[in-house]
């Protein structure tokens, strides 16, 4: 498996790339994870998100918007083992999850708020696969999202991590960080 990029050589290669600035945390043993976005926008209940994730991922990521509200979970280490399974790259969750421990042992990427250990609800109320809006980043589905330990960020409509070459700034970091004896004379 190719690595993925980090974010900040695609901010640093791309000034279209988006920042999404949000303190999320990690969970999953999957700190990095990129992928087309699916979305949801979700209030306190888990019933879409449970359809959503039984669904085949083939690679995508997840984009909740729980409108950052901390009073119940919107994921946890069963809906994440089922996540795993079907394929899913991760999950970027404007909410709170649940299971931390048991989260952090399973093949999924997970970027939350924060923990809590009440469960959502289960009405099935919600929209899929509209735009979201958190951190300043509208999340569009079908766009790309790269996440790592720096953050979460969206790429251009129609571009892939692979499409951006960072091979001349991440150059241009290491000359720098080198300082001046590593620059060559004219």
């Amino acid at each position: 498996m190719k690595a993925i990029p980090k974010t900040t050589d695609l901010c640093d290669a791309c000034d279209e790339a988006q920042a999404c600035a949000v303190l999320f945390q990690s969970y999953g043993l999957r700190r990095s994870f990129t992928g087309p976005i699916r979305t949801l926008r979700i209030h306190e209940d888990i019933a879409l998100m449970r359809d959503t994730v039984s669904q085949p991922g083939l690679g995508q990521v997840l984009v909740i918007d729980g409108g950052g509200s901390v009073a119940r979970a919107l994921f946890g280490d069963v809906m994440a083992e089922l996540a795993s399974r079907n394929g899913w790259a991760g999950l970027v969750i404007h909410g709170v999850v649940r299971d931390a421990i048991e989260l952090n042992g399973i093949d999924i990427g997970v970027k939350a708020l924060g923990t809590v250990p009440k469960r959502g609800n289960r009405t099935g109320a919600g929209e899929r696969d509209v735009p979201v809006h958190f951190g300043g980043v509208t999340f569009m589905p079908g766009d790309h999202v790269v996440v790592d330990a720096d953050g979460v960020i969206v790429l251009p409509t129609g571009l892939t991590a692979a499409d951006i070459a960072i091979e001349d700034v991440v150059a241009a970091t290491a000359a720098y960080a080198a300082g001046p004896a590593a620059t060559p004379k004219p």
